[in-house]
């Protein structure tokens, strides 16, 4: 009996038994979205996380007064808390550092402001933040319109700033934008510059947000002790270490530390904040496939219950069918065939909901839309492997059934 012989009669039975076929495939169905839709979650993640290092630039490194603090597991451990970077430490540090390098400062300044223009107001999601001349930069944004700030303009506290797209749109809808007077909180900023659009990355959104003068925001900061972050930026990769270690040695005479005494400030480079995430991602990569292996394991047992239970319903007519020539090799290939049709019924379903589920996830973060040929291949490769070994048993049963005994059978 050929392949395709063996198809239709899989087909047959399972038209006439569609509730339990249902039901079994969309057990199958849940283990494999589970699986899929993680996997596919944890890239859009990987992707949103690379496109943030990326426009920061692959040669550069971060003074901060703590490192990232992403950590999974570790006891509940909390990182050791450094002496905040001060306004000073920074201004002074870009001042010193005598190397072939790009010195940025910013401050986060608030993340739940409201900004307003005649009678039009955004919602108070608005995120502040201070930056010098070369702030922009260091973050990968760009301008669409107007310009950026000066040094001088950087350190002297005017009231100016550069707003996002979002917040183009919102207040000044067709109206030009530059040189207008907006109010944030008690302060009346004139806008110089508006961002390009760039969507969110890892959460966070630039085309809602404003950027004011370094100077500016440590005038207006909600926070009595903020610290400022330095991102330095280097012109080639061979000249990092050296760099890194000119940075190190001036920030420690800066910060006024001994030579017996440890940093107390961390530098990290931006392509190492990248490869500590993605490490931290596979503790997550390995929880999101025992889970759907466990669920795929409890729709295996399902499965071979069901071919269990339709290999006694149809006694009779494997009676029949070896009674005229059927031979054990094509009842079990029978049997397993339908065992794995079962599985792809459920398999098709539960690949296009994981990746939905998937590209959800990565719509929220303002990515775009992924299609994981890797991860459907091998949901498609498990369908088959976990209909051969739920199918093997009831088939090698049905396979040796005695012909005599089986007609008889009631």
């Amino acid at each position: 009996m050929t392949y395709a012989e063996n198809v239709r009669l899989a087909i047959q039975s399972i038209k006439s038994n569609r509730l339990r076929t249902l039901l079994t495939a969309l057990i199958i169905a849940i283990g494999l979205s589970a699986l899929v839709g993680i996997l596919t979650t944890l890239d859009a993640v990987k992707k949103s996380m690379t496109d943030a290092f990326s426009s920061m630039g692959a040669n550069s490194f971060t003074i901060r007064n703590r490192g990232m603090g992403i950590r999974i597991g570790g006891g509940g451990k909390r990182p050791k808390p450094f002496r905040s970077i001060r306004y000073e430490d920074a201004v002074t540090f870009k001042e010193r550092l005598n190397a072939p390098a790009k010195v940025a400062i910013s401050v986060f300044t608030s993340g739940g402001a409201t900004a307003k223009y005649g009678t039009e107001k955004t919602n108070p999601n608005i995120n502040i933040q201070g930056i010098d001349e070369n702030g922009l930069g260091a973050q990968g944004l760009d301008l669409m319109l107007g310009r950026n700030f000066t040094s001088a303009e950087a350190l002297s506290g005017n009231n100016l700033c550069i707003i996002g797209s979002e917040i183009k749109d919102k207040l000044f809808k067709n109206q030009d934008p530059i040189d207008k007077v907006i109010n944030i909180g008690n302060s009346r900023l004139k806008v110089i510059g508006v961002l390009a659009s760039k969507g969110q990355s890892m959460g966070f959104s630039g085309d809602r947000s404003v950027y004011i003068p370094l100077l500016k925001a440590k005038l207006i900061n909600s926070n009595s002790n903020p610290s400022y972050t330095i991102t330095v930026a280097v012109p080639n990769n061979e000249q990092m270490d050296i760099v890194i270690g000119e940075a190190t040695a001036e920030f420690r005479k800066i910060r006024k530390v001994k030579i017996t005494e440890p940093n107390n400030f961390e530098i990290t480079k931006s392509d190492a904040m990248a490869q500590s995430l993605f490490e931290n991602l596979a503790f997550v990569v390995i929880g999101g496939v025992a889970i759907g292996v466990i669920t795929l394991i409890g729709a295996s047992i399902g499965l071979m219950n069901i071919m269990l239970v339709s290999v006694t319903e149809r006694t009779r007519e494997i009676g029949v069918r070896k009674a005229i020539g059927a031979n054990p090799a094509v009842i079990r290939k029978q049997f397993l065939i339908e065992a794995v049709m079962i599985c792809l019924l459920g398999g098709v379903f539960g690949i296009l909901l994981g990746i939905g589920i998937g590209n959800l996830v990565s719509f929220s973060m303002g990515g775009s839309f992924l299609i994981p040929w890797g991860w459907m291949m091998l949901g498609f490769g498990i369908c088959v492997i976990v209909g051969i070994g739920s199918g093997y048993y009831p088939a090698k049963k049905a396979s040796k059934l005695d012909p005599v005994e089986a007609l008889r059978y009631e």
